[in-house]
């Protein structure tokens, strides 16, 4: 494969600065993938974005508010994220500085800045809700909705494997420099990786390593986690989605269980769910033909 020419900018999506980057033709269809907890949009793979311009795409990729090159979203709002994670899971109200819906409108803001009217939405992880909650409150705004690896994040739904959740919120005293947090993010992605489609451990390490150079802010980070327990569920917006939807999720995610996408696709009319064996909460090579297939039989729907 080629190389990308990537257009860089920051826009300002009502007060927070949004990092971005956008490549493929001109007159392509806009297609905005939106990241998930802790991703920069850097962690959108090359070859991906590739296939996706190949398709004809006009592929715009950013990173959200508290991560990467965006804004902060501290408003000073203190929390406890172990308490809070169980008030939210027995369905209480969490004050957080922002909470899924603000990442949502940060989006939609993002493509007023840049003077889209509509857009394909791909969504991986927290970044599936994110693109959930704009096709069910902006539907006018989206195209087409295409959800991976995601939920509705209700607090019935089944929680991480335990394992995941120790990793997902290491011991206080944990060490923040650059060999240390690699290691650790390198553990991670491995424990939550793809069993079937089984990344190479130098591609792990070498995406490891370019996020911390570009950006490490462990404090944003905490607040986009608290942000998504102050959402909670957001079911009761789905039956305004009208955007054709693609539901994909691995059948071995120990991150966000297959429970959450079955889920998605029940609440969204007309939804097509996609379940794949083997695949995990990653971005695997060996399923990059399989997503963007996807992404673009539903997005010839629109």
């Amino acid at each position: 494969m080629g190389t990308l020419t990537w257009l860089h900018g920051v826009a300002d999506a009502g007060g927070t600065k949004i990092a971005y980057e956008i490549t493929g033709p001109q007159n392509g269809e806009p297609l905005l993938l939106v990241a998930g907890l802790s991703m920069q949009l850097i962690h959108w793979p090359a070859p991906l974005c590739e296939l996706l311009v190949q398709k004809g795409f006009r592929v715009i990729r950013f990173d959200n508010r508290d991560i990467g090159l965006s804004g902060s979203g501290n408003a000073r709002v203190p929390f406890h994220l172990q308490k809070d994670m169980l008030r939210a899971k027995f369905g209480a109200k969490v004050a957080a500085n922002y909470t899924l819906h603000e990442l949502a409108r940060d989006a939609v803001a993002l493509l007023d800045a840049l003077g889209i009217a509509r857009a394909h939405l791909v969504g991986v992880s927290m970044g599936g809700m994110i693109s959930q909650i704009v096709a069910a409150t902006y539907p006018q705004r989206v195209l087409s909705l295409t959800s991976i690896m995601s939920s509705t994040n209700s607090p019935k739904l089944p929680m991480p494997k335990l394992s995941v959740l120790f990793r997902l919120a290491p011991p206080f005293g944990v060490k923040h420099d650059r060999a240390s947090v690699v290691a650790r993010t390198v553990a991670l992605f491995e424990a939550i990786g793809s069993p079937g489609f089984p990344t190479p451990a130098e591609e792990r390490q070498r995406m490891a390593e370019a996020a911390f150079d570009r950006a490490y802010r462990p404090a944003g980070i905490a607040r986009q986690t608290h942000g998504i327990l102050a959402t909670g569920s957001f079911e009761e917006l789905l039956g305004n989605v009208t955007a054709p939807t693609q539901v994909i999720h691995g059948l071995d995610d120990p991150l966000v269980h297959v429970a959450g996408g079955k889920r998605s696709a029940q609440l969204i009319r007309g939804a097509r769910l996609e379940l794949i064996k083997g695949m995990g909460h990653d971005f695997p090579p060996g399923l990059h033909g399989t997503w963007v297939e996807l992404v673009a039989a539903n997005a010839a729907r629109a």
